[in-house]
C-alpha cells in the first residue's frame, strides 16, 4: 500500500527519547535488534505490516526475526508509539504516533492507496454532531473513508493517485523513509 500525505510528523530523534523512557518505566532492557526495529520503524512513513518492516530491517539486519519485530512493535504500540490500522485487507498495518498530528484517512479499495488528510470543518462537524447526540465531547477517533480512486471508478481519463500522473496532472508522494 502507497501513502499519501501531508501530515506532519513526529520527530524521530524525540519519539526514540520517548521510547527510552517507556524501556524504563516497563524495567524492560534494549537489544540490538530491538533497536534497529525501532529506528527503521521510527523513520517509517505511511503504513507498514509487520512483513514490509521486517523487509526493511532484514536488509540491514539479516538475523532478525518476525517474532522479534512482531514483539517489537506491540511494545511500540503499548508505548503510544506506534497505532495500529486495519484498512480491509486483512492486514494489520502500523504507523508511527507520539507526537504525529492527528488525520484521518481515505483508502482506495482497488488499488491500496491511502490517503492521510486533516480537515478542521470535518474536525468542527464531528464536535457538533458528538455535542448534538447527547453531549458527547470527542477525546480520540478514526477517521476512515473507503472508497475508489478515479481510474477505479472507470471514469474516462482518470488516474489512480498511486501510479504516476498524466502530464499536468499533481504526482502522489509515495514516501519510504524519513530521515
Amino acid at each position: 500500500m502507497t501513502t499519501m500525505s501531508t501530515i506532519r510528523h513526529a520527530d524521530p530523534k524525540s519519539l526514540k527519547t520517548q521510547w527510552g523512557e517507556f524501556l524504563r518505566r516497563q524495567g524492560l532492557k534494549t537489544t540490538h535488534q530491538r533497536e534497529a526495529i525501532v529506528d527503521i520503524f521510527l523513520r517509517s512513513e505511511g503504513h507498514v505490516s509487520i512483513e514490509e518492516l521486517l523487509a526493511r530491517v532484514r536488509r540491514r539486519h539479516p538475523r532478525v526475526g518476525y517474532a522479534t519485530v512482531y514483539r517489537t512493535l506491540k511494545l511500540l504500540a503499548a508505548s503510544g508509539l506506534a497505532a495500529a490500522r486495519q484498512f480491509g485487507d486483512g492486514q494489520t498495518r502500523y504507523e508511527v504516533a507520539g507526537d504525529t498530528e492527528h488525520h484521518d484517512h481515505m483508502i482506495c479499495q482497488q488499488c491500496g492507496l491511502i490517503v492521510e488528510f486533516h480537515d478542521e470543518d470535518l474536525e468542527r462537524m464531528q464536535d457538533e454532531i458528538a455535542r448534538r447526540l447527547g453531549g458527547f465531547q470527542v477525546v480520540r477517533h478514526k477517521h476512515e473513508l473507503y472508497g475508489l480512486c478515479p481510474k477505479a471508478q472507470g471514469i474516462k481519463g482518470g488516474y489512480c493517485p498511486n501510479e504516476v500522473a498524466p502530464v499536468g496532472r499533481p504526482t502522489s508522494h509515495k514516501p519510504h523513509m524519513r530521515s
